[in-house]
């Protein structure tokens, strides 16, 4: 069966809570994206705010100080909020990944030093204690002095599941990054031995259907195909011709469903995950809104990338890729009003309304 560009547009809004504002709870909502992107602190606000009805900004912060969401390096080894119960499986799935990237990124400026030593050394060193990254770099330059500092203390973030605590990650709050060993954090140990399946299954849930290339973008794992192929999925393909799998009952959304206005975060999950995005936008705008390790916040419309914005301490600027409807402004407004900054002016390219 041949999926259309609009029915797998709105099948993924609908998986993303992005066809209209849902009832879930914020918690119940992270765990169905699995992992909500955090490399900016207030974008999981933002993200949560345009998927869940009735969001304030105390219903994440009270997640993070009750550790019941952590914040850590996962999904691509860039900053997530999950759920505790979820991280405690996904962090050993990637933790390959990130053995291999610190490699290849430190192992010039890191010479002489054992790494099995560093994560045991670093490991004692945060056990039952908060540390910030200075901190903690300061430590392990004691043992190895002739050593890149900056480089010992990203190595240790990498060999060892470790989240950032409380205030790191609420609204507004910049700073020092302290953070702590995962395990003692959420108060269980990690597992020991995850399947992949339960990543790709989760993932398809969230984001099918799919592409393996696709999931192994989202996720930063590789050689899935083996994984995805032996799973009891459904197949389709696209109007390209590429194959994609979905869980055997997963509903489609048929693409003349109505799509409502959306304004999304910088790395919002739905733009970072598919290796083709372009049942999101046109590769013109992709370039535009991915622009090498930036992703720019961007405005929906009929369920498409159609602009950019971004939130100012003097209001939100919009960057439109065309003309752009009324109901943009006024989620443009909510937005502002969310964000503590009612009445706040708008601009749109050189166009100011107030």
């Amino acid at each position: 069966m041949q999926l259309t560009r609009r029915t797998l547009n709105r099948t993924a809004l609908h998986r993303q809570l992005l066809l209209r504002r849902s009832d879930l709870s914020p918690l119940e909502a992270i765990s169905r994206l699995v992992a909500v992107q955090g490399q900016e602190v207030n974008a999981p606000y933002l993200g949560l705010w345009s998927r869940l009805s009735g969001f304030a900004l105390d219903d994440l912060s009270d997640l993070l100080y009750g550790g019941q969401v952590v914040r850590g390096s996962l999904l691509r080894a860039t900053q997530h909020l999950t759920a505790a119960e979820d991280y405690v499986w996904v962090r050993p799935l990637l933790q390959a990944r990130f053995s291999r990237s610190s490699q290849s990124a430190f192992a010039a400026v890191t010479k002489g030093v054992d790494r099995d030593e560093l994560a045991t050394l670093a490991r004692r060193h945060l056990t039952g204690r908060t540390l910030t990254r200075p901190q903690l770099r300061g430590l392990l330059a004691e043992r190895w002095p002739t050593a890149d500092s900056m480089a010992l203390g990203w190595l240790a973030q990498a060999l060892l599941p470790v989240v950032h605590i409380p205030p790191n990650g609420i609204w507004g709050r910049g700073g020092a990054t302290p953070f702590t060993l995962a395990e003692e954090w959420i108060g269980r140990p990690l597992e020991a031995e995850p399947a992949p399946e339960r990543l790709v299954e989760r993932y398809l849930a969230g984001f099918g259907p799919a592409g393996v290339k696709d999931v192994q973008m989202w996720s930063g794992l590789t050689r899935l195909r083996e994984v995805v192929e032996r799973m009891p999925l459904r197949r389709y393909t696209d109007e390209d011709g590429r194959v994609l799998y979905d869980l055997p009952d997963a509903e489609l959304v048929d693409g003349d469903t109505p799509a409502p206005v959306r304004l999304l975060p910088s790395f919002d999950n739905l733009v970072l995950a598919y290796d083709d995005r372009t049942r999101l936008m046109a590769d013109e705008h992709r370039r535009q809104v991915c622009v090498g390790s930036v992703t720019n916040p961007v405005i929906l419309v009929d369920g498409f990338v159609a602009g950019m914005w971004w939130l100012t301490k003097a209001g939100l600027r919009i960057q439109p890729f065309g003309p752009l409807p009324d109901e943009v402004m006024a989620e443009a407004e909510r937005l502002l009003e969310f964000a503590g900054q009612k009445g706040a002016a708008i601009e749109i390219g050189s166009q100011i309304r107030p």
